[in-house]
């Protein structure tokens, strides 16, 4: 398909429900080219489907168990416990006898809806929600309205995902004079047995105790089993009940099958409409930092949406960072990669330093063994994993030589607690674990230099920051993330009052960027100009700062804008040729990279990105972070500096009439730009 197809198929298909700020509607849905879209609270993530009263996946964060490819450890399907069945006069309903069916998902409110038509008996909507204040408990809504008298049977549904073994399922009823609830309960271990996994469902009824419909178990097979209750509706009723439903790991709780039955007890006598309070308050409290574009509806929903996604996939207080598809399903197998620090992190970090601490936190908690990795290859100090899932080994399949050689994502730990610092000046944070890491990374480049003399301490034979350039010698984004990282560790001990060790800036004024005979900064010592898979040389303008002169800055984006290819390449390189033309005030070129970052990777119906130009793997939360990146720090102009946020020349596209960024950093400062 070529791409200008591509994009006239886009812009018909989604131009009809485009508009709104903070909905994303889909009418005349194809199941055949259908790709989901998430609702998450950071711990939970459910993929949305195109078939009735069913959920594509259910992803739970921080769930790891050693099987499928790789023989490394990966993301696990967890129970579907939100799939439910619907019968109205003793027929289920299906996709078939659904007609005017319409699905939407509500940003703001961090919900997904879906409603239909079921012949000339009933209008069914249904709606469901990862409750953000709670983070392993999820809510679906039915409301069935009669066209006229029906006998509805409402199901929820426990199915195990084939991958789990011994499934064990069981179901109880807890009678209490004021309230009788109901457990549809299952447990099942991971492929080798490391995890016990387990879900808990429940029914809240509308009515009264006493009047609620008796409710009855069914056992279908080992892998899944339901519970279900019968109901009259008389012509021009409506008739509403909710599901609620936990599920825990062993990974996150030592006795998971007990507390996935406490937590769903819980949502039961709390009841929908509290949860539904919190959820939104919760939400409502997110969005109090926000991006809102004047001028460019599209460009304004579509940057809700990615913002609204890295709200999704990390939540604060926990000590995991999300993989480059988030919480929307198994791509990369959940591993944590350079995506988390240098492409979701920084509009995180400057947006919401809440959330941001969680996935610093989670790298923290990993630094002992980030320093066996150095160990067992020789080098001093910490050296972290290029792919990193639970315990903080290396997790990179064998066959992939990123595994042992792309060590720059130590220096992009590095640089990300460095700004942590800088962005919330927490200098307890800095003492307590901002300079473990810094000092601990310091060390690994300080041992992984080869010293050749002045200007030459080399760092040889790495993966480059353009994973097309394998092996290769002083990798220009690898030699120049590991400047910052021992130039940052230098301001750390400065500020802490500790004195730095005199070798961290022998090494980093040693270290060489290298320039090619055209006077481009040369991408590494054996590059002839081939194209590239992704930045690389323009990062050392931004984030780095490597590079400072702007006629530099812009030879360097004029010659590797032209070579990378315009198919089968990640979107968030085209962010940071963004960033950096608004910065250099080139609002043409800017716009034209931003809509290039994302416009042709979109899939139906929920405009949800792919790493890739056509690509099929949504949702890249990676791309949405380079993107917000262009918005906020180019169009935007914020600057993170040593002192905190401060705000630079930029400029906008010329369609957007201004730009405003509230609730910014941990003061929540409002930046705008006209």
């Amino acid at each position: 398909m070529n791409r200008l197809f591509v994009l006239f198929f886009l812009f018909f298909s989604f131009s009809v429900f485009s508009q709104d700020p903070w909905k994303i509607e889909a009418a005349n849905i194809n199941p055949s080219n259908y790709y989901g879209v998430t609702v998450a609270n950071g711990m939970i993530g459910i993929v949305s489907s195109p078939d009735v009263f069913k959920v594509k996946d259910v992803v739970l964060a921080g769930a790891y168990d050693l099987y499928g490819r790789g023989r490394v450890s990966n993301f696990l399907r967890s129970f579907n416990l939100l799939n439910m069945r619907l019968s109205v006069d003793g027929r289920e309903v299906n996709n078939a006898g659904a007609s005017n069916m319409k699905q939407s998902l509500d940003m703001h409110g961090a919900s997904f809806a879906t409603s239909f038509d079921y012949g000339d008996k009933a209008s069914v909507s249904y709606t469901y929600y990862s409750l953000r204040h709670l983070p392993f408990t999820v809510l679906m809504d039915i409301t069935i309205t009669a066209k006229k008298d029906i006998s509805i049977t409402g199901s929820s549904v426990m199915e195990a995902p084939d991958a789990l073994r011994d499934v064990q399922n069981y179901y109880n009823e807890i009678d209490r004079p004021h309230v009788v609830i109901s457990l549809l309960t299952s447990t099942a271990k991971s492929p080798t047995g490391k995890l016990l996994m387990c879900a808990s469902n429940t029914f809240l009824f509308p009515e009264p105790h006493g009047q609620e419909p008796r409710v009855i178990h069914e056992m279908w097979d080992n892998n899944m089993h339901l519970m279900k209750f019968t109901k009259t509706i008389k012509t021009g009723e409506s008739y509403r009940f909710s599901i609620a439903g936990s599920s825990i790991t062993s990974a996150h709780h030592d006795d998971p099958l007990n507390e996935a039955e406490r937590l769903t007890i819980y949502a039961k006598l709390e009841g929908r409409d509290r949860l539904l309070q919190f959820h939104q308050k919760a939400w409502n409290e997110l969005w109090k930092s926000d991006i809102q574009i004047e001028g460019d509806a599209q460009a304004q929903q579509d940057v809700h949406s990615m913002l609204y996604h890295l709200y999704s996939f990390v939540r604060e207080g926990t000590a995991l960072s999300p993989s480059p598809m988030g919480l929307s399903g198994l791509g990369y197998n959940g591993h944590v990669f350079w995506d988390a620090e240098l492409w979701m992190y920084p509009a995180l970090l400057v947006m919401k330093p809440e959330l941001a601490k969680s996935m610093i936190e989670y790298r923290y908690q990993r630094l002992d063994a980030a320093k066996r990795n150095a160990f067992a290859v020789g080098f001093k100090g910490a050296m972290f994993p290029w792919e990193s899932a639970e315990s903080g080994v290396e997790e990179t399949p064998v066959w992939a030589l990123s595994g042992p050689f792309e060590h720059h994502i130590t220096a992009d730990v590095a640089i990300a607690a460095w700004n942590y610092y800088a962005v919330t000046q927490d200098k307890q944070w800095l003492r307590e674990k901002g300079w473990p890491i810094l000092s601990a990374t310091a060390d690994f480049w300080a041992s992984r230099v080869e010293r050749n003399g002045p200007g030459h301490y080399d760092i040889k034979n790495v993966v480059a920051a353009d994973e097309w350039a394998e092996n290769v010698n002083n990798n220009a984004f690898t030699n120049a993330a590991a400047k910052a990282n021992l130039q940052h560790v230098t301001q750390a001990a400065n500020i802490l009052g500790i004195a730095p060790n005199a070798d961290w800036m022998n090494v980093a004024n040693n270290i060489p960027v290298l320039k090619m005979e055209n006077g481009v900064t040369q991408e590494h010592a054996a590059f002839k100009g081939e194209g590239i898979k992704q930045a690389d040389v323009n990062l050392l303008a931004y984030p780095l700062k490597e590079i400072t002169d702007a006629k530099q800055i812009e030879k360097d984006l004029e010659y590797y804008s032209t070579r990378v290819p315009n198919e089968g390449t990640p979107a968030m390189t085209q962010g940071v040729f963004a960033l950096l033309y608004a910065r250099l005030g080139n609002a043409d070129k800017a716009y034209h990279w931003f809509q290039d970052a994302y416009v042709p990777n979109l899939n139906p119906p929920f405009r949800v990105i792919a790493e890739t130009k056509g690509g099929t793997n949504p949702y890249f939360a990676t791309g949405a972070g380079g993107v917000l990146q262009a918005v906020i720090m180019g169009f935007g102009g914020v600057e993170i500096t040593p002192k905190g946020l401060t705000q630079i020349k930029s400029v906008l596209p010329k369609n957007w009439k201004s730009l405003t960024l509230t609730g910014v950093g941990p003061e929540k400062k409002t930046f705008v730009v006209k």
